[in-house]
């Protein structure tokens, strides 16, 4: 793994593929913050609008009211605090390292080793966004810190061992050139295939169509490694029945998958093309 000028992340695999992933620009990361600073502003005026109807339901009995009043205050506080801290946490955990932001700036948290991320560092890194905001609200110490390091991290990303990249929308690939267009037995299991595409990351389909297109420049020794390895690890999504997966090779099962990835699209529309054609032609009947 190496990052160059061209500021990208550099992942090699165990299998003897490499990748390069594009991080993130300190300008990019300020505007999905910007975004996300949005969305919770919006779930504090939800909870201040909550509360203020719950005051003033109680403020005609004046102990009571001021008693409510003093507790609204302490719980939009309270809640101020665990938004702004637990939003990127809960978020970053259930999404794999993205925010509404980050989604729509298509950014993406990941370890800086090309490892899973963790928990523990989506924790540790939001946990220290208290740090990197100061002074408050102007994220001054978390901005110079992504300006003064080579991989834009602010201090959150540097103790948590964490970077932001970018992901680009992928362009549909000339998948018919690459798999030949031969049979592709998953689809008699829409269901599995579905589980397939929602378990795989956008990385890791790249992956896959990065090694088939590579095939050719392999020896026949390190693609027989490449296929191995990236076979076995898809294989530990999905459980696809023996009856269609017996006797298919490493090579074909990754064709499989790679078809199952990007070809959902152009098979679905045909689907839908071909039915009403169906049903013309049984009425003719």
């Amino acid at each position: 793994m190496s990052l160059g000028k061209t500021a990208s992340l550099e992942i090699r695999t165990p299998e003897g593929v490499s990748f390069t992933l594009p991080i993130a620009s300190p300008a990019t990361r300020a505007f999905a913050w910007m975004l996300d600073g949005f969305v919770i502003f919006g779930i504090m005026k939800a909870v201040s609008a909550a509360l203020g109807a719950l005051a003033t339901a109680t403020i005609v009995i004046p102990i009571i009211g001021d008693a409510v009043l003093d507790f609204a205050y302490a719980v939009k506080i309270l809640i101020g605090f665990l938004v702004s801290v637990f939003y990127g946490i809960f978020l970053e955990w259930v999404w794999r390292g993205q925010t509404v932001g980050k989604r729509v700036m298509r950014l993406q948290v990941v370890d800086e080793r090309g490892l899973t991320l963790g928990f523990r560092q989506i924790v540790l890194r939001n946990l220290f966004r208290i740090v990197d905001i100061l002074p408050t609200l102007f994220y001054f110490v978390g901005g110079v810190s992504c300006l003064l390091s080579a991989r834009c991290q602010r201090l959150g990303d540097i103790a948590a061992g964490t970077l932001v990249i970018r992901r680009p929308k992928l362009e549909e690939p000339a998948i018919d050139q690459i798999l030949g267009g031969g049979l592709n037995s998953f689809t008699a299991y829409p269901h599995l295939e579905a589980r397939l595409r929602q378990k795989t990351s956008p990385a890791e389909a790249q992956l896959a169509l990065d090694a088939l297109i590579r095939r050719d420049e392999m020896d026949a020794a390190h693609r027989l490694r490449v296929f191995a390895g990236l076979a076995e690890h898809f294989r530990g999504y999905v459980d696809f029945p023996e009856e269609i997966t017996h006797g298919l090779s490493d090579e074909q099962y990754l064709r499989n998958t790679v078809d199952t990835l990007f070809r959902k699209r152009s098979r679905t529309a045909a689907i839908a093309t071909a039915a009403p054609t169906a049903g013309r032609a049984e009425g003719a009947a």
